[in-house]
């Protein structure tokens, strides 16, 4: 099983950027170590917003110092595309036309109200760990997420 995070941008990444961002990304995980052992790391930009590193524990262990690496990676990044990954204050879902949208927690919030947003809305679930999960719990509907408690 492999270790995952997802960073979110904090407004869709032009065509671009996206490409900007996999050749950064490409160029960082090929460089990616823990304690001076190489990492069986990857990386992807999907749908425009997020950028998803994953890395094979089974090669060679993370650490604290890798994930910092990664953390001081995203940040430099989204300096020079513009953008926060770190902004915890987006809510990503996809809407009824299969569309992928982001919109602040308060928008988000008023679309649950209004039902524009209902126990079927597809949302991102960002606090995935691992690869399993990543494959079967971080797009799932709005009823079975953590956005249904707090919203």
């Amino acid at each position: 099983m492999n270790r995952v995070w997802i960073y979110q941008a904090d407004r869709m990444l032009s065509d671009e950027q996206v490409q900007a961002a996999e050749a950064a990304i490409a160029d960082f995980v090929s460089s990616w170590t823990a304690h001076g052992s190489a990492l069986a790391g990857k990386g992807i930009v999907k749908d425009n917003l997020f950028v998803i590193l994953e890395v094979d524990e089974q090669q060679a262990g993370v650490t604290g110092c890798s994930i910092d690496k990664s953390v001081h990676f995203l940040k430099g990044l989204g300096e020079r595309l513009g953008v926060d990954f770190f902004d915890r204050m987006k809510v990503s879902f996809i809407d009824d036309k299969g569309t992928v949208n982001l919109v602040g927690r308060g928008e988000f919030e008023s679309l649950v109200k209004d039902g524009m947003v209902h126990a079927e809305t597809l949302v991102f679930n960002n606090l995935v760990q691992n690869s399993t999960d990543f494959e079967s719990k971080w797009v799932i509907p709005f009823r079975d997420s953590w956005h249904s408690k707090v919203f």
